[in-house]
């Protein structure tokens, strides 16, 4: 393990929830969420407002709205927060030539490789001026740590949290580690947790004090060595630069639970047309095809079949989906469908099997199966919808929209065929709320607004229709 505390880990602070109270003045300091708001929708992220009340990541929605009631609940806006993670990322570049990115909002970076630290003194300064910049940037905070190993520097991470610094020292983390709960070390989640607080483990202290020995003989061999060696502080990991994806997937949960079977067999479809897509998108090709159906009981159901050889043909994709599907059984309802490609490589090779598939794509496609669009939960046409009702839906809380006569602002809510407007930019006041019709000719979709006011730009644009067009 290093010597000096050259390894950063950087974490956003409440990422999603942060960009949208930075673009939007009115929620500053305000309790916000940010997730699908569905019957079965889930928190993606909440602010550290709303998590003084219990609310948290990947909770249910609905449990959120009951603790939370007042928040502001907005749907994701994917677009505005991989703008914001590829400035962000590109700062991090700028330190070393190894960054490795584990999320939008997440990165390890070895500043010895890029010549930005070799002691404690010069890794605090890389991290302080890291902070600097990213606010300077983006106007967002983030919270880093700095250690002389992966796991430490995340660890250190998680203390400074929220907008702060925390570097570990190389000699103590034995003494740091000691009386944090088991589930600090990477690899020991809820059900791992659980077997050792059953032993008698509940701490890192503890897990030295029983042995490796014991650790094999609890955990198996592989886990058992691995966790005993976090709980000593040993982790010599690199970063890696480029992180190989394993695969590539798409999935939708629904509001209201699917039971029709030629309808779930139309969204499988529609959802292997979309990972296709994603999978040509990234120039890769794949053998394995995996289709995921969770049930209205819960249950989760994995099937999964490989091909002679990697393809990014879709009719070969959707075939494979199709048969996958008819070994499901789905009488009671889905809630979820998801199909993916694994097993990825950067050619495909010529397959017969996709040639002659080909008739019954195009079958398929003039029998009317919608393409669907990318992102959302429970995304695509619903058969019977009316034409009103679909342009309802299309002001999603949160989003960006512009007025011919107010400039641009954000949607706060939409039903019974009004949508109501806050008027704001990221660098304005608080601004005024108005409500239109859906169908209102003069308000249409926008584009968000960099965070950071833009030279020249005044304070008060927000009101001046026009300015950002």
């Amino acid at each position: 393990m290093r010597t000096a505390p050259t390894i950063l880990h950087l974490d956003m602070d409440a990422f999603f929830a942060q960009a949208e109270q930075a673009a939007k003045p009115s929620l500053r300091g305000k309790a916000v969420v940010v997730g699908g708001l569905g019957p079965r929708g889930v928190v993606a992220t909440a602010s550290y407002e709303a998590r003084v009340f219990g609310v948290h990541s990947a909770m249910p929605m609905a449990q959120a709205r009951r603790l939370a009631p007042n928040a502001a609940y907005l749907t994701p806006r994917g677009g505005f927060y991989r703008s914001i993670s590829e400035q962000v990322m590109g700062l991090l570049r700028e330190l070393s030539p190894l960054v490795e990115p584990l999320s939008l909002d997440e990165a390890f970076v070895d500043l010895e490789a890029g010549g930005a630290a070799w002691d404690s003194a010069s890794a605090r300064l890389a991290g302080e001026r890291l902070r600097a910049d990213i606010r300077a940037v983006t106007g967002l905070t983030g919270s880093v740590g700095l250690a002389a190993s992966k796991m430490l520097a995340k660890i250190a991470s998680e203390q400074a949290k929220p907008n702060g610094l925390v570097l570990i020292e190389p000699g103590t983390e034995r003494a740091l580690l000691a009386p944090m709960s088991v589930r600090t070390l990477p690899g020991i989640g809820p059900a791992t947790g659980d077997h050792l607080r059953r032993a008698g483990i509940t701490t890192v202290e503890e897990i030295v004090e029983a042995g490796e020995d014991e650790l094999v003989r609890l955990l198996g061999k592989a886990h058992g060595h691995g966790v005993y060696a976090m709980a000593l502080a040993r982790d010599d990991r690199p970063v890696v630069a480029e992180r190989e994806a394993k695969s590539v997937s798409v999935e939708d949960t629904y509001d209201v639970d699917i039971h029709d079977r030629l309808r779930i067999g139309m969204e499988v479809q529609r959802l292997a047309d979309r990972c296709v897509r994603r999978l040509r998108g990234a120039g890769l090709s794949g053998r394995t095809i995996v289709l995921k159906v969770r049930r209205y009981d819960f249950s989760t159901l994995t099937r999964s079949e490989t091909l002679r050889g990697p393809t990014d043909d879709v009719a070969v994709v959707r075939e494979a989906a199709a048969r996958l599907l008819e070994g499901v059984d789905t009488t009671g309802g889905v809630r979820l469908l998801g199909v993916g490609v694994s097993g990825l490589a950067d050619y495909t090779q010529e397959d017969l099997f996709a040639l002659a598939q080909a008739a019954e794509a195009e079958a398929l496609e003039g029998a009317g199966v919608d393409d669907g669009a990318e992102g959302g939960e429970g995304e695509g046409d619903v058969p019977g919808v009316k034409d009103a009702e679909v342009a309802e839906r299309r002001w999603h809380p949160g989003h960006d929209v512009r007025h011919a006569e107010y400039g641009p602002g954000w949607v706060q809510g939409s039903g019974l065929g009004r949508v109501t407007v806050r008027f704001e930019t990221p660098w304005s006041e608080p601004g005024r709320v108005r409500t239109f019709r859906v169908d209102d000719p003069d308000l249409e979709v926008g584009e968000p607004l960099p965070l950071v006011r833009p030279p020249g730009v005044g304070p008060g644009a927000a009101s001046a229709g026009g300015v950002f067009g």
